[in-house]
């Protein structure tokens, strides 16, 4: 087995136990709310967790920025060659996610214009 199909079997196990764990928290959390509204009291503290407003898709484009930035800055550092000790994966790579996150600002501050026109 090569070096690739190692870390995928590593990975994948990984990977399915943050999405598991992603539906699981949205699953409880919408419950807990629908608790709280057929529970038929009125408080400040429940109105202030209703109020909350869902995700707009805004968290889910940045995170998926990040990412997105962020394996490309892994995938570039496989192609640089670099002594051990160097400092150059971690510039490399905070760059890239850098990127990422002045990519999301950028969307974000777009959309808001657009909203208040």
């Amino acid at each position: 087995m090569n070096d690739l199909g190692k870390e995928a079997v590593f990975l994948v196990p990984i990977v399915l136990i943050i999405y598991a764990a992603i539906v699981i928290i949205a699953s409880f959390d919408y419950r807990l709310k629908k608790q709280i509204l057929n529970s038929d009291r009125t408080d400040l503290d429940i109105s202030k967790i209703l109020a909350k407003k869902p995700a707009n898709g805004t968290e889910l484009l940045k995170w998926g920025l990040i990412t997105l930035f962020g394996g490309i800055g892994l995938v570039v550092l496989a192609y640089i060659p670099y002594p051990y000790f160097s400092p150059l994966p971690y510039g490399v790579e905070a760059i890239f996610l850098s990127i990422g996150f002045l990519s999301y600002y950028f969307v974000v501050r777009k959309q808001e214009s657009k909203d208040q026109d």
